[in-house]
């Protein structure tokens, strides 16, 4: 893992400290409310639907032991709302529910004291009350961590592959360029008010488990055919409201030029990118108006940069080298406990198959435990779990974790040999269901129970399909499938690239939701990122699940030996799927619609 310098460690100090002076003078009426918005949001503090919502980066996924404690200590001690302030929101939540009669689903009780894994490699708190917020950020500044850029319209937590440097299909090693990216964008003095929010995404190795399409930069690592490492650019990709596949700029970028063409990439969209509408204001919108056009003002741009400014920002190999320094295989020991483990039961056995992946190391493993489980949203981990998370890691990991793109905490540094006594200790912790990659490893925002700009929750369909899910059996049936949820247009919960996904809509202040098919996001089960297709009408909450049902009972009559969910959609094509999904519909609702 990377180790702050005195410089870095110095830099999120003052941070904290600049964050405590701006929310004092907030406290004291000398600033606005208005004043000190941009000042939070760069920090990572948000006011949601009912509190103040925390989101602290985890740069590229990697996160010590040290630091899931500090999470947990987080967690326990300051996520914690004012008794009156619970109560208006459950209240808020249970006439909206009323407000429905038959069309929703019982809603799972509000919690607190979690934090909530994202597919950003962010961790978020729902409930610190603001005035708290700078003492928060001084511990979090204690062990390196912060929630710097983590919002605001600026360049935004960079992520990569969890499985960079250890994956038997690796090519190149990302994290060494993330981090140097991460240093180059923190309070670039340039790109720090830019139209909208950008992020930036690497990948590593053949398979992209990155989702680099959808990002505003992707960037996948390669060598060409003399051996020299560079990446291949892509472009303008994004969600929301205007799903977009990036477009390639640059097929081929040495390395050494990565920051300099970044840096021509977002002084164009600086410079172009529409501020009058935040609706088209991402560079997407820029780069699918202008085509062609953008890429050669790219060119442009990085031209001037290397001829005329004598290409500032070229990493030197010097520099390379000290940052891959800190992105050597830790020292590795063997937990070396014993286990009473059936090496040949079927839950352990069904675990080893979607929960255990290959390692670059022989001798060595990768262990994904997952964070889909009954009674708890999807990405979620209370106080105590992350305490125990952080036990799991020194003890089985070297001190290390990874959070990934779907929502769930991966250690990278496992002994084969620890296999059994590791399941034994994850599955006490409710962390070893072996479902990795299927129906109810979902990925969910935390959409209208928190989120103000959510039209719909999502967390209670989450909890009736995790809980309608439970046959092992049955899932392993259904196979590898993708179900992606979000609360909004926003596409926090990646909607747009699930092969099912989940869409909150608002309608005359009622909750429904847009059912789309065939997305994916670049990875090798679901092939090259594209967005799903809406399949018909909306449904109401108490309808989702029976349509999920319905989808998945036309996937089995029509499959064929062997083939996934996705594959039978692609081959037989949507209408089968849509048919079924509109026969789900419950009577009622559709007397409703007709009036």
């Amino acid at each position: 893992m990377y180790q702050y310098t005195d410089f870095d460690r110095q830099f999120v100090k003052l941070r904290a400290q600049q964050f405590r002076d701006q929310l004092e003078r907030w406290q004291r009426g000398e600033l606005t409310d208005e004043q000190l918005l941009p000042l939070r949001l760069q920090n990572g503090w948000y006011i949601q639907r009912y509190a103040p919502m925390a989101r602290i980066a985890v740069p590229y996924g990697e996160i010590s032991s040290l630091q899931l404690r500090t999470l947990g200590r987080i967690a326990r001690e300051y996520d914690k709302p004012d008794p009156e302030l619970l109560a208006r929101a459950q209240a808020t939540q249970d006439q909206l529910e009323a407000s429905q009669p038959g069309q929703t689903l019982p809603a799972p009780p509000l919690k607190y004291g979690y934090g909530h894994f994202t597919t950003r490699t962010n961790c978020q708190f729902n409930w610190i009350p603001i005035t708290k917020a700078a003492d928060v950020m001084d511990l979090l500044a204690s062990v390196c961590m912060h929630g710097i850029q983590t919002s605001g319209n600026d360049i935004r937590n960079i992520t990569c592959d969890a499985w960079e440097g250890i994956a038997e299909d690796g090519i190149v090693d990302c994290r060494p360029f993330a981090e140097i990216t991460r240093q180059w964008s923190s309070l670039h003095p340039e790109f720090s008010y830019l139209p909208r929010k950008f992020k930036i995404a690497f990948n590593g190795a053949a398979e992209d488990r990155a989702a680099i399409g959808w990002y505003d930069i992707g960037l996948q690592a390669l060598r060409n055919d003399a051996g020299e490492v560079g990446f291949t650019v892509k472009v303008g990709g994004g969600m929301g409201r205007t799903p977009i596949v990036g477009s390639v700029v640059r097929e081929f970028l040495p390395w050494d030029q990565l920051l300099n063409y970044i840096e021509a990439i977002v002084r164009v969209y600086n410079g172009y990118g529409r501020r009058d509408n935040k609706w088209k204001a991402r560079i997407k919108i820029l780069v699918k108006s202008e085509g062609q056009a953008f890429i050669d003002a790219v060119e442009k741009e990085y031209r001037a940069i290397v001829d005329l400014d004598g290409a500032p920002h070229t990493i030197t190999q010097a520099e390379l080298d000290r940052v891959t320094s800190h992105f050597v295989v830790p020292e590795l020991k063997s937990a070396g406990l014993p286990a009473k483990v059936d090496p040949q039961g079927q839950l352990y056995q069904r675990w080893l198959r979607q929960n255990v992946r290959g390692h670059r190391l022989p001798g060595m493993k990768t262990v994904t435990l997952s964070f889909k489980r009954p009674g708890f949203a999807p990405g979620d981990a209370d106080a105590d779990t992350l305490d125990a998370l952080a036990q799991l890691a020194e003890q089985f990991s070297a001190s290390e974790a990874r959070l990934t793109h779907e929502q769930n905490l991966m250690l990278p540094w496992v002994f084969e040999s620890d296999l059994p006594a590791l399941y034994e200790a994850a599955r006490k912790l409710g962390l070893a269901q072996p479902n990795i990659g299927l129906l109810t490893d979902m990925i969910s925002c935390p959409g209208g129970d928190f989120c103000s700009l959510a039209n719909a929750r999502s967390l209670h369909i989450a909890a009736v399909v995790t809980e309608r899910y439970q046959d092992l059996d049955e899932l392993f049936d259904i196979g590898p499938i993708d179900l992606h949820m979000s609360g909004c247009i926003n596409s926090c919960g990646h909607h747009h690239s699930g092969h099912i996904g989940i869409l909150g809509v608002d309608k005359d202040g009622k909750e429904w939701y847009q059912i789309t098919l065939g997305g994916a996001d670049g990875s090798q089960l679901s092939g090259p990122a594209i967005g799903g297709k809406v399949v018909g009408p909306s449904f109401t909450a108490a309808e989702v699940p029976d349509v999920i049902e319905a989808l998945l009972d036309t996937f089995r009559s029509l499959r064929q030996s062997g083939e996934l969910f996705i594959d039978t959609l692609r081959r037989v094509g949507h209408d089968p799927f849509k048919q079924a999904a509109n026969a789900a519909r419950h009577p009622k609702v559709e007397e409703a619609q007709a009036l």
